[in-house]
């Protein structure tokens, strides 16, 4: 090779491969990240007036510390709460007094109301793994276009989060650093709103839980998706810089 001609250099292979070994470190560590940190709801309806089930994820403790239990803060319009039972938890509605009695759907007169619903945890959550806990409530039928918020404190074996915040005008739940989880309520539906959002043919709402359930994993598998294509990104990135480190090599062997 002529002394004047210049040696090739292979920075550039070698800069994108870092760039793709980054790339993918990112998608395989954050998306999951991304996809369980917060506790999340999932209805089965958000019609106003309809019974809707809410199902609540949680797949992380406080700063790694297992979970024990998880309350829920009943909204105002919200008077009546049926929990769906989980085997590895145990129930508790905490009722509380209403400031005029009121007569529900089916004619009775009620004092009180669901104020809070606590979750605890047979065997602490482990940090990293993932539960599902829901309960059935009717929307406000007058509540069209309102954002109902449900409050949680999650409370673990050292330390206890509270996902209270709510955004302001100008604000996504991005912004927030623990946001609540909340259901805007839509317009009414046609139909029985007793049983419609809530129950399927046979009047037991397996078919609805088990719809929430389904969507309330999509966040879970978007994750797996993403983590995977950070681990292929990953992997074309090592590749490229080898490629880079033999050529270089070999451009050095030949001069």
């Amino acid at each position: 090779m002529n002394a004047t001609t210049p040696r090739p250099t292979f920075r550039k292979p070698a800069v994108l491969g870092a760039v793709a070994i980054g790339a993918g470190a990112l998608l395989a560590v954050g998306a999951p990240l991304a996809a369980s940190a917060h506790v999340s709801v999932t209805p089965t309806s958000t019609a106003a007036g309809s019974y809707t089930v809410l199902s609540f994820a949680v797949g992380h403790g406080c700063d790694g510390s297992p979970t024990t239990s998880l309350s829920f803060e009943i909204p105002e319009e919200i008077n009546a709460v049926t929990p769906t039972v989980n085997p590895n938890w145990t129930i508790d509605k905490q009722m509380a007094p209403l400031a005029k009695p009121i007569t529900d759907s089916h004619g009775e007169q009620l004092a009180e109301r669901v104020g809070t619903v606590v979750y605890t945890a047979k065997t602490p959550l482990a940090d990293g793994y993932r539960d599902t806990v829901s309960f059935q409530v009717q929307l406000p039928a007058d509540a069209e276009g309102k954002t109902l918020v449900f409050p949680v404190t999650q409370t673990c074996e050292v330390g206890q989060t509270d996902w209270t915040d709510v955004a302001k005008d100008g604000q996504t739940e991005d912004d927030l650093e623990s946001p609540a989880p909340v259901v805007v309520v839509t317009a009414a539906e046609a139909g029985d709103h007793h049983g419609g959002a809530a129950m399927d043919d046979d009047g037991d709402g397996d078919h609805t839980e088990a719809a929430a359930a389904t969507d309330a994993g999509t966040t879970d598998v978007l994750g797996r998706v993403l983590g995977i294509a950070g681990l292929v990104v990953g992997a074309a990135g090592i590749v490229i810089a080898a490629s880079a480190r033999r050529a270089a090599s070999d451009a050095k062997r030949q001069a």
